[in-house]
């Protein structure tokens, strides 16, 4: 059985629960052979971003090439990509390298509140990636700066999916978790939606949530699965890695990238 290769492209985090590392873990957690260009450097721990360093453009651009021409490039997801620069970097890197299956998690703000995107980068981000995603992973917070609306109903959640999908992405998976009730999150493929749902945790641990979400869905998508196979698995991956979340510093905890591997090894 050939493992499958899926790169990340995004910061790192120090503190090991979001970003590069979160992305790691999940990747190996199910099964696929994890690689990475690092765009920027992070102090980070559960209290929040402390210091962000970005990458030299020529470095980044030598990381993708020496993964991409001796390695290969099954699947790939985009995370933190704080500038402009960056960005149309990373595009031009994506479509010279002809990466289709491509998950991108639009990076805007830490879950402590920092802002991890300048904000002429959200202009790059629309132009320059958003129509080379496969799928792009939203929370409803960055489903609003996307589209400018205010998202309160899962109405909302659909509007502005589709006011997504016409900026070019081919599929939107607007991820409920900053809403009440139940977990819900909408997938939209341009013609119709599919809900995920799933009980709501009570836990401040969930450091990391959208990295590893992402990160899940390309390691999918790397092994074949279709997007809506590659996102159901995604949500089962991140509800068990919620609910057996680490508690660890004085903050916001990271998820447990392992559970879903031990949960299936004890089921009969």
């Amino acid at each position: 059985m050939t493992i499958k290769r899926v790169l990340t492209i995004a910061g790192s985090d120090s503190g090991g629960g979001a970003g590069i590392q979160a992305d790691l873990k999940t990747i190996t957690a199910l099964g696929g052979f994890g690689m990475s260009v690092i765009t920027a450097l992070t102090a980070q721990n559960t209290l929040g971003v402390h210091g962000i360093h970005e990458i030299p453009i020529d470095f980044i651009e030598k990381q993708f090439d020496a993964v991409a021409t001796d390695i290969g490039v099954d699947a790939a997801k985009t995370g933190m990509l704080s500038s402009s620069e960056i960005m149309r970097t990373v595009a031009g890197k994506i479509k010279e390298y002809r990466i289709k299956k491509l998950v991108v998690d639009p990076v805007m703000v830490a879950k402590g509140g920092a802002m991890l995107i300048k904000q002429e980068a959200k202009k790059t981000l629309i132009e320059e990636l958003l129509p080379l995603a496969c799928v792009i992973t939203p929370n409803v917070p960055e489903a609003e700066e996307l589209t400018g609306m205010e998202i309160m109903t899962v109405e909302d959640m659909k509007k502005a999916a589709k006011d997504i999908h016409r900026m070019g992405a081919k599929n939107v998976f607007v991820k409920g978790g900053h809403m009440s009730g139940d977990a819900l999150d909408i997938l939209y493929d341009g013609v119709d939606f599919h809900e995920f749902t799933s009980e709501r945790i009570d836990t401040k641990n969930t450091h990391g949530t959208g990295c590893t979400t992402s990160a899940a869905i390309a390691t999918g998508l790397a092994q074949g699965m279709d997007v809506y196979e590659a996102v159901k698995r995604a949500k089962e991956y991140i509800t068990v890695a919620i609910k057996y979340s680490i508690s660890i510093g004085k903050g916001h905890g990271p998820t447990n990238h392992m559970a879903y591997v031990l949960d299936r090894c004890e089921r009969p």
